[in-house]
C-alpha cells in the first residue's frame, strides 16, 4: 500500500521539487498551499503524514499544527515541519504542539525522505508486550491508545503516546536522551537531545498531578520509578 503524503507549503519551487522526490521515492502526493486547504485535506484524505512549513500566508503552519493535534481525527497523523527558521524556539514550540520532527531549509530531499520513512515506520515497528499498562493511577491501553490519569482521559500526541509507553513498559529502567532518541524517534544518532527534554516537560504537563511519575535522573536520562511516586 502506498503511503499517502500531504505537503503543505506556499512556494511553488519546493512543491515541485517535493512532489518528484517524494513520487519518485514511491508515494502518493498531495499539495495544499495554506491553513485551511491543509485542514480540509489532512480530514478528509487521510494522509500518512504531513509535511508542513512554518512561515505561510494566514494561518501560520504553528496555527496549523495545533489544530491538527487538537482534533481527534488527525492527531494521530505525524507531522514533519519545514522551517527557513534557525531559531531554537521555533522548534521547541513546534514539537510542543505536537508535531513529530523538523527540517531546516535548504534541505536534502534525500535527508527528508529518510525521516519520513522513520516516522512512517515508528507507528508499525514495535508489538507491545502488555496491551495495558498500569502504574499507580496512571494507565496506558494500547488497544484503545488511551491514558488515563486518575481515571480521567488524557489527550498525548502520537509521540508522547510511544515516550510514555516505552517508559512504562521499561519501568525502573533509566533511559539516556541518546536511547530515546533512538527507540522513540529512530534516529540512530543524537541530533538534538532537547528534542527528548522538550516532550518529556510536554508529558509531565498533561500528566497533571501524576508528573512526577517519570523521574529525572541527573546526568543520565529519564524513568518510571519502580516504587509508586509518594503523594504530592
Amino acid at each position: 500500500m502506498q503511503h499517502k503524503i500531504l505537503v503543505v507549503d506556499d512556494e511553488t519551487d519546493v512543491i515541485d521539487m517535493l512532489v518528484v522526490n517524494l513520487r519518485g521515492a514511491g508515494f502518493q502526493v498531495s499539495t495544499a498551499e495554506d491553513g485551511a486547504a491543509a485542514l480540509a485535506k489532512a480530514r478528509n484524505d487521510s494522509p500518512s503524514l504531513i509535511i508542513l512549513d512554518l512561515m505561510l500566508p494566514g494561518m501560520s503552519g504553528l496555527e496549523i499544527c495545533k489544530v491538527l493535534k487538537g482534533d481527534a481525527a488527525t492527531r494521530h497523523i505525524p507531522v514533519i515541519m519545514l522551517t527557513a527558521k534557525g531559531e531554537e524556539v521555533d522548534k521547541v514550540v513546534g514539537l510542543e504542539l505536537g508535531a513529530d520532527d523538523y527540517v531546516t531549509k535548504p534541505f536534502s530531499p534525500r535527508e527528508l525522505i529518510l525521516r519520513i520513512n522513520r516516522s512512517l515506520r515508528r507507528g508499525k515497528d514495535k508489538t507491545p508486550t502488555l496491551e495495558k499498562l498500569i502504574v499507580g493511577e496512571l494507565v496506558l491501553d494500547h488497544a484503545r491508545h488511551e491514558v488515563l490519569v486518575k481515571g480521567q482521559t488524557v489527550d498525548l500526541t502520537a509521540t508522547e503516546f510511544r515516550l510514555l509507553a516505552l517508559l512504562m513498559e521499561r519501568r525502573g529502567r533509566v533511559h539516556g536522551r541518546d536511547r530515546l532518541l533512538n527507540d522513540v524517534w529512530g534516529y540512530e544518532s543524537a541530533i538534538d537531545t532537547r528534542t527528548v527534554d522538550t516532550h518529556v516537560r510536554r508529558l509531565r504537563e498533561k500528566l497533571g498531578p501524576l508528573a512526577n511519575y517519570i523521574e529525572t535522573v541527573r546526568g543520565v536520562g529519564y524513568r518510571i520509578s519502580e516504587d509508586e511516586p509518594a503523594r504530592t
